[in-house]
């Protein structure tokens, strides 16, 4: 079985309330925007990727990938995966994680079998528990979606964070004022903090419990996480630093963190993650599936993922809850805050090429 035919397209899915408008620390958004990536086999078999669009640093996605992809994997052999990262040429870790995850749905499909028994198989409930999602907000607006996430069945909230200390105390405040500890709460600062800061606001939010504070610093000042960690009793998460192995073991090295959120996009593909699961789980550190407003695809890749290993034991970052409408033929359903791990083969979903063409980013 040999990849023949590779194509691209970048989808653009408008986003509804609570989740839109969007706020981080960089931009509001209203839509989500990802590079699909189809290949298909010499055996008829189709296997599908999905990578988020490129927006802080590096150029953008367009849409036209498929030529480049087509030089490098013409002839490849799906199941040689390892090989991939070694060999294949593909220096764009945000592509490179597209491609991966189009292996696996080919090497599941080949296979008959749903990803996660390719991974392991499932160690935890299929129904995987999922956090809510929500954009920095005043006050007010954050005590209204935190109670709607509670009505909703949600057990965990993370907010974005990062412009400033003091509005995301009083946001913080806002979500506890309004539900109390109805539900467990993770602020992501997105690296807006310089150490000083972010040490400050650490013990500032420590009357409110947090579940962990994630990514108060930027990605390579693991020694500063390290001082949060050991001066404060906030727990700290770490995501933009969790790249490389050779990062998550300084990481580990200097304990620098309470919990690690790995991404396919950020570590390069589902086996980048499945060994930083590994690394976190030797060192006893739990992990967090980080969710960069996910489609159909890569949602599928996380619920694989997910169920197949030990270490993913908290809530998992979800905002597919806030998409109008999906890719794939059948959308996943939330209920009481979880989604259900598919059990068709690869990554068990279906793309509907008339909702990619609608959804076409022109």
């Amino acid at each position: 079985m040999k990849i023949n035919n590779v194509q691209t397209w970048l989808v653009d899915i408008p986003q509804k309330p609570p989740i839109a408008p969007y706020q981080n620390r960089y931009k509001a958004g209203t839509s989500k925007e990802a590079l699909i990536i189809r290949l298909e086999t010499d055996t008829g078999l189709v296997g599908w990727g999905e990578s988020p669009q490129r927006w802080i640093e590096g150029k953008p996605f367009d849409g036209t990938e498929a030529a480049q992809l087509a030089e490098r994997l013409g002839g490849w052999d799906p199941f040689d995966v390892e090989r991939l990262y070694l060999e294949g040429g593909i220096d764009d870790v945000f592509l490179l994680s597209g491609v991966e995850m189009a292996l696996w749905d080919l090497m599941g499909k080949a296979a008959g079998r749903p990803l996660y028994q390719l991974l392991g198989g499932a160690v935890r409930s299929k129904d995987v528990e999922l956090a809510a999602c929500m954009g920095i907000q005043p006050y007010d607006r954050a005590g209204e979606i935190a109670r709607l996430y509670v009505e909703m069945g949600f057990s965990t909230l993370k907010t974005k964070a990062g412009r400033d200390a003091q509005e995301d105390l009083t946001m913080v405040r806002g979500v506890r004022d309004a539900v109390g500890d109805k539900l467990k709460l993770r602020i992501d600062a997105n690296m807006g903090y310089q150490p000083e800061t972010a040490l400050e606001l650490a013990r500032d939010l420590e009357p409110y419990a947090l579940e962990y504070f994630e990514q108060p610093v930027p990605m390579y000042e693991i020694a500063a996480a390290a001082e949060i960690r050991t001066r404060t009793t906030t727990p700290v998460g770490l995501n933009e630093s969790v790249t490389t192995l050779d990062m998550v073991m300084e990481i580990i090295g200097q304990g620098a963190a309470d919990v690690l959120l790995p991404d396919t996009y950020q570590c390069g593909g589902i086996l980048a993650v499945k060994k930083v699961a590994a690394v976190a789980e030797a060192a006893g550190i739990p992990c967090v599936m980080h969710c960069a407003h996910d489609l159909g695809p890569k949602t599928a890749a996380m619920l694989h993922i997910v169920v197949s290993s030990p270490v993913f034991n908290l809530a998992n970052d979800c905002t597919y809850y806030g998409l109008v409408d999906d890719i794939i033929t059948s959308p996943f359903t939330i209920e009481r805050g979880r989604m259900r791990v598919p059990e068709a083969p690869g990554l068990g979903i279906e793309v509907d090429m008339a909702k990619v063409n609608r959804f076409l980013k022109r």
